[in-house]
């Protein structure tokens, strides 16, 4: 049974009655993306992948609960991003190791391709910077710049004021500016 060229929303309908090639094509278009949303906020491709797994299997076992078809992505990404904050903060929460002092292991490939040679070399550039941030920082930054989220919606998924989340977000971009301009020189 071929789905490939099915829309999203006979894809979600075929979902609600079970049909298991419907589930795998979705997963197919979306897990890529939904990876890279989790990577880059718990930093680790094992509990990535874990988190997108079970993101998945919260999805499929709640889509009567989604109004618009047509916004399956950003619900599934919601759902991701919920769930990695979530680990992440489960993780980290015995840890006494302040993250300015923990070294990181520079990845191959952070979810972006490698052909545009400046472009790309800058964007890796500012995606390892970004790993140095204090832990609220990068994850506003993530939400903000990275997975387009505004102020208010990053204020609710990260529980705080919507000034506190500007404010944050403020400094989290001026802390990366500086951090770059060391890189730099």
């Amino acid at each position: 049974m071929t789905l490939t060229n099915q829309n999203i929303e006979q894809l979600i309908a075929l979902c609600k009655s079970n049909n298991q090639f419907a589930q795998l094509e979705i997963y197919n278009r979306y897990y890529k993306a939904m990876f890279n949303v989790a990577y880059r906020i718990v930093k680790d491709r094992f509990e990535a992948e874990d988190i997108m797994q079970d993101s998945f299997l919260s999805a499929f076992t709640k889509l009567d609960t989604i109004k618009d078809t047509m916004t399956f992505g950003s619900w599934l990404k919601r759902i991701v991003i919920n769930n990695s904050i979530y680990h992440f903060n489960k993780n980290n929460k015995y840890q006494d190791v302040p993250l300015e002092d923990v070294l990181y292991k520079i990845e191959d490939n952070d979810g972006i391709s490698s052909d545009y040679e400046f472009t790309n070399l800058k964007a890796q550039q500012v995606l390892e910077t970004m790993k140095l941030l204090k832990d609220n920082y990068r994850i506003a930054l993530t939400l903000h710049l990275i997975e387009g989220y505004d102020y208010e919606e990053i204020s609710g998924i990260m529980q705080l004021s919507y000034a506190n989340c500007r404010t944050t977000i403020s400094r989290a971009k001026e802390s990366l500016r500086k951090k770059l301009e060391l890189v730099e020189h």
